[in-house]
Formats: C-alpha cells, structure tokens, sequence
C-alpha cells in the first residue's frame, strides 16, 4: 500500500543526497549490526546511548554488590540485616521478572 507521505519522504532523501548530507557517516560502506530484538531496536539503542538501564539489570547489580558485601561482614547482627536487604532485592526481582512475562 502506497503511503500519501512517501513521495515528499523520497523527495527530502534525494535532495539530501545531492547537498552530500550522507556523505562520510560513521559505518558507511559496512553492513548494519546484527539485531538481536528488531521490534525494540530504537528503545534499546536510546537506553545504551543514554547509558539508562533496565531495573532488571539495576536490580542484578544491586544483588550482587549485597552478595559482595555480605562475604565481607563478620558481625552477626550486620549479616543478619544485608541477608534481609538482600532477600528484598531478590523479591523486587523476582516481581520485576513476572511483569516482564505477562505484560513485556
């Protein structure tokens, strides 16, 4: 199906091309990368740019900083407490997983 847009978009592109607009970008020439989840290609490309991240991967970090402090501690009352912060990270995940399986 023909898009009423789709002659002034290949118009702008050609005018483009004649000003050399195009010309010496960064890859030009080299195949584009691979991509591992087309459907959300932008999104992820705006989250590593913007060096955002999801809270599945804040919460994983958190987790395994708790994991290294938790080695670290010998005071029982100071584990007691980490083991318990560290039971709420792994519940906050388990949560954050879930809703990523129904909802995506």
């Amino acid at each position: 199906m023909h898009h009423p847009l789709s002659s002034l978009i290949d118009q702008i592109v050609q005018n483009a091309e004649r000003r050399g607009d195009f010309d010496d970008l960064p890859g030009a020439g080299k195949p584009l990368p691979h991509l591992d989840d087309p459907q959300n290609a932008v999104l992820n490309r705006m989250m590593k740019e913007a060096d955002a991240k999801s809270p599945v991967m804040v919460l994983r970090q958190q987790i395994l900083a708790s994991h290294a402090r938790l080695k670290e501690l010998t005071d029982e009352t100071e584990r007691k407490a980490e083991m318990r912060h560290q039971a709420e990270l792994q519940t906050k995940l388990a949560i954050e997983m879930e809703a990523f399986r129904k909802y995506g």
